[in-house]
């Protein structure tokens, strides 16, 4: 028995090591924002077209976005974020302000536009030393004071999943139960 305890112990001992050797300062960011992303891009994905121009109207609601203007916003501020993150501009068009471009209309391109600016955004954070992520770089927002490069990536990932939140109340008005509730 002494024997299958100590060999136990070695074999845990050895998986908390491989485990600590893998959470390296861009595995830590990069789990969340995958994290983040296996949330949104489902629900964006599940919402069907024909309410994707819909936003609600009535009392606080007053002037929102739609879903698709929601998701757009996310996939924007995604790209800026990352951006500055790593010092770059943007590699795409964002229209004017963090709307994404007009050109960016049907579900088809908003759920491109959405994955493609995770995409990028799993760069920025993948970027990310323990060295580094303390660096300040200018962020995409005026008059914004210097932001760490770390700082814009939980930005990114607090952001998307504050809309997320708000985007799974437009689905449930519109009978979608959002797939991470199934």
């Amino acid at each position: 028995m002494k024997g299958f305890r100590l060999t136990l112990a070695v074999a845990l001992l050895s998986a908390s090591a491989a485990l600590a050797a893998d959470a390296t300062v861009a595995h830590v960011y990069d789990s969340q924002l995958s994290s983040a992303e296996h949330e949104i891009v489902p629900l964006v994905q599940a919402m069907p077209d024909s309410a994707f121009g819909f936003a609600p109207n009535d009392g606080a609601f007053t002037n929102v976005r739609t879903f698709a203007q929601q998701a757009k916003h996310v996939a924007s501020v995604l790209y800026m974020v990352s951006a500055a993150a790593m010092r770059q501009k943007p590699p795409v068009d964002l229209g004017q302000g963090e709307n994404g471009p007009d050109s960016v209309a049907t579900k088809a391109q908003v759920v491109k536009f959405l994955e493609d600016a995770f995409a990028y955004a799993h760069k920025a954070v993948n970027s990310l030393t323990e060295k580094n992520q303390g660096e300040p770089v200018k962020p995409p927002f005026k008059g914004a004071p210097d932001m760490a490069r770390g700082e814009l990536c939980i930005l990114a990932i607090s952001h998307t999943m504050d809309h997320y939140g708000q985007m799974v109340v437009y689905a449930r008005m519109n009978r979608v139960v959002p797939p991470a509730s199934r």
